[in-house]
């Protein structure tokens, strides 16, 4: 086996918060002796979440074995995601802004083609539908739980509850076509061919573009961790990794 040494895109600041927090899950379960120290634990899972490596490969890097990064990486992502904000929390933090953004992604996952419910006819692939909602400045505020890759993006927000949460909490909300019909605070543009719409809603239509252009910067931000590039987990732990991922996040801002 070779090994080598490699880096990860990440500040020191968010190695120091997620080892805390794993300092802090050892001492409420009376942890008494690990293979490696909380600081070690949390770079391994950094390594997991940022660059995708694989347990395999994370196994050979510090000296364990693939049981050991199965459950170290299991507590650490855990642990983070209990930090996420819930919705109300996320819509509560966003009304102090001038308004939010709204668009769905899709995760891509390790799926065959018998797996229906989780294929997206828009994207061609299977994954999972998460939704996210930004600030302004294209700055990750919440990231739903995920679900089929088949559900539509204006049938996910519903199901949430995201539209509904806005209204009530008066943030207005800047979304795509694939929200018509959501109502309350959420704003979409105007449906219809280019050349049939008339000056004044192309001019809608192009201001409302560069305002939910700002969202795509999440977007990227979110696809910067590797391993939310390609899951190959099982669908019910799709939720909690990107739950662990926006903590991270939020923590680094």
């Amino acid at each position: 086996m070779l090994v080598y040494p490699s880096g990860i895109d990440l500040s020191s600041s968010t190695l120091q918060f997620l080892a805390r927090h794993l300092r802090l899950r050892r001492h409420e379960i009376g942890s008494r002796w690990r293979r490696l120290p909380s600081g070690r634990q949390a770079l391994l899972t950094l390594a997991h979440l940022r660059c995708g490596d694989t347990y395999g490969r994370l196994a050979a890097a510090f000296n364990v074995g693939i049981a050991t990064v199965y459950r170290y990486i299991r507590e650490a992502v855990d642990v983070l995601a209990a930090l996420a904000p819930a919705l109300e929390q996320a819509v509560s933090a966003a009304a102090m802004k001038a308004f939010e953004i709204l668009d769905g992604t899709l995760l891509p996952i390790d799926r065959i083609v018998a797996d229906r419910p989780f294929y997206s006819g828009k994207h061609k692939k299977h994954g999972m539908n998460v939704q996210v909602i930004t600030d302004p400045f294209g700055r990750l505020l919440w990231v739903s739980p995920a679900l089929p890759g088949a559900v539509h993006d204006i049938k996910a927000a519903c199901t949430h509850g995201i539209p509904a949460a806005l209204t009530q909490a008066s943030v207005r909300c800047w979304a795509d076509k694939a929200y018509q019909g959501a109502g309350g605070t959420v704003r979409v543009p105007y449906r219809g061919r280019w050349d049939k719409l008339s000056a004044g809603q192309r001019t809608v239509n192009a201001s409302h573009a560069k305002i939910r252009a700002l969202g795509e910067k999440a977007m990227a931000t979110l696809k910067t961790w590797r391993l939310l590039r390609k899951l190959r987990c099982g669908t019910t732990r799709v939720t909690t990794i990107v739950k662990a991922v926006l903590s991270l996040q939020l923590a680094a801002h």
